[in-house]
């Protein structure tokens, strides 16, 4: 059974940071692309940065720069650094292969920024 916990979330003001993990299970992780997912208030949800098995990433425009992903294939876990944090960062963050699985979503971690 595949599964994914997010965690790390919180309340921070804009300009702050934040670290996300997703601890995967279920899966040969290091042959998996993976992805930190984000759904905004009252949007769908949209990938916002990748973790390829290759150890090349990718990242969304509005979050290039600001947002580092990253991986530790002995821990099956998957980090996103958050930096300089805006307001429409905001949101519920999930993590899952890439493209995902419908089946893996995990709760995600709520993270809110305030202005």
């Amino acid at each position: 059974q595949v599964q994914m916990v997010e965690s790390g979330g919180g309340l921070v003001q804009a300009g702050e940071s934040l670290r996300l993990s997703c601890a995967a299970s279920g899966i040969i992780f290091s042959q998996k692309d993976m992805g930190w997912w984000r759904r905004p208030p009252g949007k769908t949800r949209e990938l916002v940065a990748v973790a390829f098995s290759s150890g090349n990433t990718d990242y969304t425009d509005s979050v290039r720069g600001r947002f580092t992903i990253s991986r530790d294939n002995a821990k099956n876990t998957v980090y996103l650094q958050m930096s300089s944090l805006k307001p429409e960062d905001t949101g519920i963050y999930y993590c899952n292969r890439v493209p995902f699985d419908p089946d893996a979503w995990g709760q995600g971690t709520q993270v809110t920024v305030s202005s």
